[in-house]
């Protein structure tokens, strides 16, 4: 028959408390031999002092320049000039002239200096205005027989009337033509040369004297 034990005589219970109280106490004593140190006198080295091999360094004052010497300003030169310059150059002059009663003095003439060219006023309103030689019937006339109707206007239907301004002067001579309103086509310029083509016309009248004056007509193309 086995013999049974008690509880409180069962070691088995306190053997892992028993282990490590055991560790804890090896542990502290691993500890305590790697923290205690034995120190001994050694003999101190003597180094002494290096060699000093450096040559004396010699302190170098700094170099004193002296200041450059102010730039030299050139005064201007100041040369008077003579309003008027003396011309010491002699002019002989001979006053012996022999004068009888057949001498000739010429007389000397003074031309008068030619007067300005004032320009002709031109009148764009007259009294009496300028008109072609013959009047009305003559100038449609003129017309028929030298008008050309340009082949350009024929070919483009272009018909119309063309304005025209101009200017007689006293003679009746025509000058300074202007288109004032076309048609094209060639119109234009066929109006201008006929009446460049023109005779005279009988110059417009102010007051009864003949005056310079411009004019304005009108020239028709029609297609038949």
């Amino acid at each position: 028959m086995e013999a049974k034990k008690t509880p409180e005589a069962d070691l088995n219970k306190k053997a892992s408390m028993f282990l490590a109280i055991g560790l804890l106490v090896s542990l502290g004593i691993t500890l305590a031999a790697f923290e205690w140190k034995k120190t001994e006198a050694g003999e101190l080295m003597d180094l002494g002092m290096a060699p000093d091999d450096f040559e004396e360094l010699t302190e170098i004052p700094p170099t004193e320049q002296p200041p450059p010497p102010p730039p030299k300003i050139q005064q201007p030169q100041i040369i008077e000039i003579p309003d008027e310059e003396e011309i010491e150059e002699e002019i002989e002059i001979d006053l012996d002239v022999e004068i009888t009663e057949e001498t000739e003095v010429e007389e000397i003439v003074f031309e008068e200096e030619p007067e300005e060219e004032v320009a002709e006023e031109i009148f764009m309103v007259v009294e009496e205005q300028a008109a072609f030689p013959g009047g009305q019937k003559a100038w449609s006339k003129f017309l028929k027989k030298n008008l050309n109707y340009p082949k350009q206007a024929q070919r483009m239907g272009i018909e119309g009337r063309v304005f025209l301004s101009f200017v007689v002067d006293k003679a009746g001579a025509i000058s300074d033509i202007a288109v004032v309103r076309g048609i094209g086509g060639g119109c234009d310029q066929e109006a201008i040369r006929v009446l460049e083509k023109s005779p005279k016309w009988s110059p417009g009248k102010q007051r009864g004297r003949a005056v310079k004056s411009r004019m304005s007509i009108q020239i028709l193309f029609k297609l038949k």
